[in-house]
């Protein structure tokens, strides 16, 4: 049964929240049961709780380094003169993302690279080069194509992409038919010229072209991988809107709360008045929340964004996180401020890489729909790289799959049950008849077979 996200808003009792920050989740565990068999447990608390056993389910094997094993790590990349003492600076400085595991401090699996990328002065002292060329080649490769893009107005580009989802056999579940589903990108916006190629199963269903989250779903014993190929273009103009020629009738979509994240908190809601002030142009005020994120705020690694209640709060207070989490931040305080914003996300696939990325849109008449991607933004800021900056406000590359438009959707053939991730769709998902598949026995492949820039 798949939960109802909305009760995520709901406050947990405290002492459950006390044993979940120990990282006590066997006690937890049995705390929420004793609090279930109460026939007067208010139905929404109910529901709350149930999913918050999910969530602890989730949460300790995403933190599986020990303070010595961290340690390790961090010499080894960084020299034999990492000292302990640097380690604890940087957890009081909330610089690497850390649980406590039973009353242990537990690092998250990839707080190495989190640092890394996030920390010049630990950049400069990487060993292996290696680590450091994606992100020169990448950030070469963008003001090259930007350069390109505002020079001729406009720019697109051509994919051929094929995704694969390997299934592991599991133990007892040998013969059982998995339903999978992959994401494909949605013919709206930038996307044109999308073209089916092949399935590896031909009695797959596929998501009618404009689906918020779009996907192939497969449903067959996993005795070969699932996998689609197709071919798309994205097709982008470049905008320089002008504040002064902004309508001054604009519209109220996409302005409203969408709980358990787009909410209009009282926190939320007095950092949007700090942030905007008596600014009334709605392309200003936008552009005030782009430079909030992208300057004020850190890129971070981030944990399953199910284990988190509300994400806009949480980067509004910690002032850190990843794409997703600085996409829902800007959307959320936009539509606080009047300016209507919405979800887009996919991947980014360049001849770099393929990777999961989210971003964002928000609209102001009478331009419509501009783009944004404080992520992509706040990075081209932390590199002085101010044209990127500026770019990245109204603007997108071409190297974009967008299989997402609209956050925490149903899927066109609906799951029976959580999805690994509820919220959006980038590296698929699966599960049996009766129950989800292990995320460990699940293995996404995604290739972008060639790439030509129109």
């Amino acid at each position: 049964m798949v939960p109802d996200l909305r009760y995520l808003s709901v406050p947990l009792p405290e002492d459950v929240q006390k044993l979940k920050y120990f990282g006590d989740f066997e006690r937890l565990n049995r705390v929420i049961d004793l609090k279930l068999q109460n026939p007067d447990l208010p139905h929404a608390l109910r529901e709350r709780l149930i999913m918050e056993k999910e969530i602890c389910a989730r949460w300790p094997e995403e933190y599986p380094y020990s303070q010595q094993e961290a340690l390790r790590q961090l010499r080894d990349a960084l020299g034999a003169d990492f000292q302990e003492s640097e380690l604890e600076a940087l957890r009081d400085q909330d610089a690497v993302e850390w649980a406590y595991i039973m009353g242990e401090v537990r690092y998250k699996d990839n707080f190495l690279s989190n640092l890394i990328k996030t920390r010049p002065q630990y950049e400069s002292r990487v060993k292996d080069e290696k680590r450091l060329a994606y992100k020169r080649k990448n950030a070469d490769m963008l003001n090259g194509i930007i350069a390109r893009m505002k020079e001729e107005g406009k720019l697109a580009a051509r994919f051929h992409m094929r995704l694969e989802m390997r299934v592991d056999p599991v133990a007892g579940r040998e013969g059982q038919a998995v339903t999978a589903h992959l994401p494909l990108p949605i013919e709206y916006a930038q996307v044109r010229n999308f073209k089916l190629l092949s399935l590896s199963h031909p009695d797959a269903v596929v998501a009618p072209a404009d689906y918020p989250q779009r996907t192939v779903c497969f449903h067959a014993v996993p005795d070969k991988p699932f996998s689609v190929e197709f071919s798309y273009e994205t097709h982008m103009r470049y905008a320089d809107p002008d504040p002064a020629k902004v309508l001054p009738q604009q519209p109220t979509f996409y302005t409203e709360e969408y709980e358990p994240h787009i909410r209009f908190t009282p926190y939320l809601c007095a950092l949007t008045k700090e942030i905007v002030g008596t600014e009334e142009n709605p392309l200003r005020k936008a552009r005030k929340i782009y430079d909030f994120i992208t300057t004020k705020t850190i890129y971070s690694y981030m944990r399953n964004y199910f284990t988190m209640p509300m994400v806009p709060e949480y980067i509004a207070t910690s002032l850190k996180g990843d794409c997703g989490v600085q996409a829902l931040l800007f959307i959320t305080l936009c539509r606080i401020a009047g300016v209507p914003a919405r979800w887009q996300a996919g991947m980014e696939v360049s001849p770099l890489d393929v990777g999961s990325h989210d971003w964002a849109q928000f609209y102001v008449a009478p331009y419509g729909w501009l783009f944004v991607d404080p992520s992509f933004g706040g990075a081209a800021y932390r590199m002085g790289h101010t044209d990127r900056w500026n770019f990245y406000f109204g603007n997108l590359d071409p190297y974009r799959l967008p299989a997402n438009s609209e956050y925490q959707h149903d899927f066109y053939v609906p799951t029976r049950f959580l999805r690994r991730d509820p919220y959006d769709n980038q590296s698929g998902e699966a599960e049996y008849d009766d129950g989800p598949v292990p995320s460990s026995a699940t293995h996404m492949k995604r290739e972008a077979l060639e790439i030509t820039l129109l």
